[in-house]
């Protein structure tokens, strides 16, 4: 025992120093604070029914109806008890408190991949750290993007695991890299997952030519067999989360246009339009570099101080008041967008700064690094931050867009820098190794590193001196936001001149700091590696002082977009939506299933009344596609009020813009939860049925496809007058009727259709349904006193559910044997 705790001394210590750092940073999590996240607090809202139901009955739902109309829980909360990944996720994130399992797993998992890559220690640690600190992960983890955090907190780990096992550690690395890609899988953040493999993808190419070119080709076969079990394996454990997911993509905004009138899209997936909205800057790219030189959030901080060029030009026109002047600042960044961030997004939250010290070694590594590696480094950068342009380099980014499998199928291009974030530090750490290695010229290395620090210190240093020289520090469309300001000034051009000239000023300011900024942290980095190429200082000391000067220099940028500031006491975190006195009053209606349409919110791109009621609204990134189209038709112009009624929409909430109290409207004409009608119309395809939709009385008639026509038996209707249908028993995925009726009768249920799942039993026995209205459901019932079931049982779920335990089981026994084999050639090493 005490042989082992001498070989992994380091490691515990560095173990140890990654824990402390780590909750030194997030303090307020030792004093029972939570980040105050706003997609965590909008999740909670989603999950209000599944939570509510799985506390009741022990058993969460796979369907709720607590956001538009009605919808799968997959990309929402669903337990995936069967497959080990889970509980491999809810040790992160449960054991420590939020969100400190998720930075200790960026940091563990990033120092297990530099040592694989046999890196000394602490030049593993500053690795880990650069990689972990890197600005967008913060940013991720103080909006609440939590899965993706997660998603790329085993990057590095999976990277690890293909690299040892194509060393020729099979059983091992193969059995590691099934592990950490099931987890990475079950994080359940596809886009992140497609890629990393998309990385992997040009790391398979450029191995297949190393191997070819060294006639190394049997041996990365048989690593290759190893990683494609691996895979298999990942696949299996994930199989129920995977097959769901695949069925339910189709379904939804990002799968293929039910419409062929004014719609332009291709084939499945999104349009180029709304994938392209985040799109990074070429120029912003340099923020890598120096982090705010783009202004940094979409925010007014820095303007609200009195010392700002701004504040001062605005306080001419408030009389010098603070109070006003900053509210007056804050009325511009809102109405007029006239912030710090001066990019070409719609908004951002923080650019992505990789650390001054990390893109100097970079560059440097591009120089002297002789590790295969850097191809494949260097090919994935080059590509991912082409790709991270979008609109703004359309020819690359379109033809993976139109060509590339999947790729269309997600938004927010930039987030593919998530990748390049590990890239950089990889490269930066390998040309600090092969400087301890001692394989190149001295005078060489101190050439090739002066060469890094005047490319990259000397474009930081051009830029604090000149900073206009290269940016203009304005967006785009700086000049219509004068125009504007003018007209909102009474068309006081010179004040609106001089308050516009005041935020460019400010811009410049802000950018010129953090060019100094970079600058200084390079000349730190130069001065360390300088005087270890020199031999004035030891491996531990230059490698503990890189630690440290990476720390910090990501440590105070990381501080500007998740700092204390962001936590708050955990149950006002958890109970962060209160109720309004309408939501009070509607909440005392006993039906179980009716909904509400909130006016007095962003009604379909926010969940809040979702914490709640079930609503028409809500807020998911991942919605049905049919419900999606409802919404563009028949919502987004002027509200449908037929629409409403069809969906059951019992309550309005709208609020008095004069004095901002909210009101409450019972809508008479709801439907109901079921209601038999007196016709049936038929339409030609779904275009037909949308306009339909638009003008009905959907209490009497029912909107059909002709698709559906031999499932209505005409003949034997009765007129849907006589009799009724009623909801007796519900639950989000089992709902009960009893309905009477002296002849056959077609029923229209105010409920989602989605056909991968739900089943209908009359008197137990199954029975078809088809779509009505759209999106509902209806069937032909027969005449008499009958019990009717809606259940929901996707057979993607539950026999997803048995492979992805044998999966797991699987994983278990390669994990044993993997370990047992490993340990077994170190004993037989030793011997020799």
């Amino acid at each position: 025992m005490n042989n082992w705790f001498n070989r992994n001394g380091i490691h515990l210590a560095i173990i140890a120093f990654f824990v402390i750092i780590t909750f030194a940073y997030f303090s307020p999590v030792l004093q029972g604070k939570a980040p105050a996240q706003s997609d965590v607090v909008q999740a909670q809202a989603m999950q209000k029914e599944i939570m509510d139901v799985k506390e009741a009955t022990g058993k969460a739902p796979l369907w709720t109806n607590q956001m538009f109309g009605g919808m799968p829980a997959y990309q929402i909360w669903v337990p995936y008890a069967y497959s080990g990944a889970t509980y491999g996720i809810a040790l992160i994130t449960k054991a420590l408190p939020n969100p400190t399992g998720t930075v200790l797993l960026l940091l563990f998992g990033g120092y297990f991949l530099f040592i694989v890559l046999k890196v000394n220690p602490w030049l593993a640690a500053a690795g880990a750290i650069a990689f972990t600190f890197t600005t967008y992960n913060f940013v991720l983890i103080a909006s609440g993007h939590s899965s993706k955090a997660l998603a790329i907190g085993f990057f590095a780990p999976i990277i690890a695991g293909i690299l040892l096992t194509l060393r020729g550690k099979y059983w091992y690395g193969a059995s590691l890299t099934a592990l950490f890609l099931a987890l990475e899988i079950r994080t359940n953040h596809v886009q992140m997952t497609y890629y990393l493999m998309l990385a992997i993808l040009i790391f398979v190419i450029v191995e297949v030519s190393q191997a070819v070119k060294n006639k190394t080709v049997p041996h990365l076969t048989k690593a290759f067999g190893f990683l494609a079990l691996s895979v298999l394996l990942a696949v299996m454990i994930n199989a129920s989360l995977l097959w769901s997911t695949a069925e339910y993509a189709k379904e939804t905004n990002r799968g293929k246009s039910n419409l062929t009138v004014a719609t332009t899209e291709k084939d499945a997936g999104m349009s180029k339009e709304y994938a392209y909205q985040w799109s990074q800057g070429v120029g912003e790219s340099f923020t890598f570099l120096i982090p705010d030189l783009y202004g940094g959030a979409s925010s007014v901080e820095e303007l609200v101080k009195p010392e700002s060029n701004m504040f001062k030009a605005v306080a001419d026109i408030t009389g010098g008041d603070q109070a006003a002047t900053t509210q007056a600042i804050q009325q511009l960044g809102q109405q007029l967008n006239m912030q710090q961030y001066w990019g070409e997004k719609p908004f951002t939250q923080g650019g992505y700064y990789f650390g001054a010290i990390i893109c100097f070694l970079f560059v440097f590594g591009l120089f002297i690094v002789r590790n295969p590696l850097k191809w494949w480094i260097l090919a994935t950068t080059i590509l991912f931050i082409l790709l991270s342009f979008g609109r703004h380099f359309p020819f690359v980014s379109n033809l993976f867009f139109d060509y590339f499998p999947l790729y269309n199928k997600f938004r927010a291009v930039e987030s593919i820098l998530a990748v390049v974030g590990l890239m950089v530090p990889i490269l930066a750490l390998l040309a600090v190794k092969e400087v301890q290695e001692g394989n190149t010229d001295q005078k060489v290395l101190i050439k090739k590193l002066t060469w890094s620090a005047g490319i990259t210190g000397g474009f930081a240093l051009l830029v604090a001196i000149a900073p206009t020289l290269f940016f203009s520090f304005k967006a785009s469309n700086h000049q219509q936001i004068v125009q504007a300001l003018t007209q909102t000034l009474q068309n006081n051009a010179g004040i609106a001149q001089k308050i516009a000239n005041g935020l460019v000023e400010d811009r410049i300011a802000i950018g010129r700091a953090d060019a100094f900024r970079s600058f200084f942290f390079i000349l730190i980095g130069f001065a360390i590696i300088w005087a270890f190429i020199k031999k004035k200082l030891n491996t531990q000391l230059a490698f503990g002082l890189l630690v440290f000067a990476v720390l910090i220099d990501m440590w105070q940028v990381d501080r500007r977009y998740l700092n204390n500031k962001n936590f708050e006491a955990k149950a006002s975190v958890d109970n962060y939506f209160q109720p309004r006195d309408v939501d009070n009053f509607i909440s005392a209606d006993k039906d179980p299933n009716f909904r509400v349409f909130d006016a007095s919110i962003n009604t379909f791109n926010d969940a809040s009344t979702s914490a709640f009621h079930k609503t028409v609204g809500g807020y998911h990134a991942a919605k049905l596609k049919r419900f999606d189209e409802l919404i563009q038709h028949q919502f987004s112009k002027s509200i449908n009020q037929d629409v409403l009624d069809m969906l059951n929409t019992k309550y309005i909430i709208t609020q008095d813009p004069q004095n901002g109290s909210f009101k409450m409207q019972r809508n008479a004409t709801a439907c109901g939860n079921a209601w038999f009608v007196q016709s049936v119309q038929y339409v030609a395809n779904s275009d037909e049925e949308m306009k339909a939709i638009s003008s009905f009385d959907a209490k009497k008639e029912a909107i059909v496809d002709k698709s559906y026509k031999n499932m209505i038996d005409d003949k034997r209707l009765g007129t849907g007058t006589e009799g009724f249908i009623k909801l007796t028993s519900y639950n989000p995925d089992h709902l009960t009727y009893e309905y009477s009726s002296a002849k056959d009768v077609v029923a229209v249920f105010s409920e989602i259709y989605y056909n991968k799942g739900w089943k209908m039993y009359i008197d137990g026995v199954e029975k078809p349904y088809f779509r009505a209205d759209y999106v509902l459901r209806a069937a032909q019932l027969e005449g008499g006193n009958h019990k009717l079931e809606f259940i929901f049982h996707p057979t993607s779920y539950y026999a997803g559910e048995k492979i992805s335990l044998a999966g797991s089981l699987l994983l278990l026994a390669g994990l044993a044997f993997g370990i047992y084999s490993e340990n077994k050639k170190k004993k037989q090493t030793a011997k020799v």
